[in-house]
């Protein structure tokens, strides 16, 4: 690691749970929210570039390394991150401009439909936005409505489903958790991406394993209907990966058509953690769209 690391972190209580938090720099906020098996480590390429603009702050959700891990056989359910991440926002005192990864960008995009007033904009990873679609699993009706209507998202949540999660899950039910991780994250990732993960990105997903287990055996996604997205006004930027799978570039098709006031980019080179596999163009992208928004969200 870095300059960023869990021995540096300070603690915030929100929801009477403490949340480990690193901070650099002043003026606006911008809050950054891991993803599925990470912490406030992943963002260690982009805290101290953003911090030199803009008061940059990286949080470990609850479960999420050094914070306490969650129970054995407990489900780790969306929408007490949301919560956790509003009172957070209030706690530092500031509306903020949310940065989310996978996970962490649907916990972004809800947070901001239930309490925009605590949110500047959006910068979204490929939110894994499935409810928009279907349950978790999906049911056989909602699939035959999501092929009659959008035959490329329900071919690429079929393959999904069968070919990272399912095995994912059975793993994780065995007790095989390292292998498991490795289903899931070359579902989510692509074989290539995975084979090129730096070991101390895999260490972090390691040291996350238990909070990933629970998301992935846990009740799923929570509802998320259009009409909900369409009520989010503030301006929000999709960043997609080259080589993502394709489900989360259908998926971020979808936000884009739902979405009032939305830019997209595509990474080069990249997959579905492009702020790790090339940091450089992300920070670019993202550091462009504040700038163009920041003024006129101040």
């Amino acid at each position: 690691m870095t300059s960023l690391t869990l021995n540096s972190s300070k603690t915030v209580e929100v929801n009477g749970t403490p949340l480990a938090y690193c901070e650099q720099g002043e003026g606006q906020t911008v809050i950054f929210i891991h993803g599925t098996a990470g912490d406030l480590r992943i963002w260690e390429q982009q805290l101290p570039l953003i911090g030199r603009s803009y008061r940059a702050i990286a949080y470990s959700r609850r479960f999420a390394r050094p914070n306490e891990d969650i129970g054995v056989d407990a489900d780790d359910q969306m929408l007490p991150h949301v919560e956790d991440l509003a009172a957070f926002l209030r706690e530092i005192g500031a509306a903020s401009h949310l940065v989310g990864s996978s996970w962490g960008a649907f916990i972004s995009l809800l947070t901001a439909i239930r309490y925009p007033e605590l949110v500047r904009s959006l910068i979204l990873e490929e939110p894994p936005v499935v409810s928009l679609f279907a349950s978790t699993p999906p049911r056989p009706m909602e699939l035959l409505h999501l092929f009659a209507t959008r035959p490329r998202t329900a071919v690429a949540l079929l393959r999904f489903v069968a070919g990272a999660m399912a095995p994912a899950q059975r793993a994780f039910g065995r007790g095989e958790n390292e292998r498991a991780m490795q289903l899931f994250l070359v579902g989510v990732l692509g074989k290539q991406a995975y084979d090129r993960l730096p070991d101390a990105s895999k260490q972090i997903m390691r040291e996350n394993l238990a909070s990933a287990r629970a998301q992935l055996l846990g009740a799923g996604f929570p509802p998320l209907s259009a009409d909900q997205v369409r009520s989010i006004r503030l301006p929000t930027l999709l960043v997609t990966g080259q080589h993502s799978p394709a489900l989360f570039l259908r998926l971020t098709d979808y936000l884009e058509e739902l979405l009032p006031v939305v830019e997209r980019v595509e990474i080069p080179d990249a997959s579905h953690i492009m702020h790790e596999q090339n940091a450089a163009a992300f920070n670019q992208a993202i550091l462009a769209f504040l700038r163009r928004h920041d003024a006129a969200t101040a």
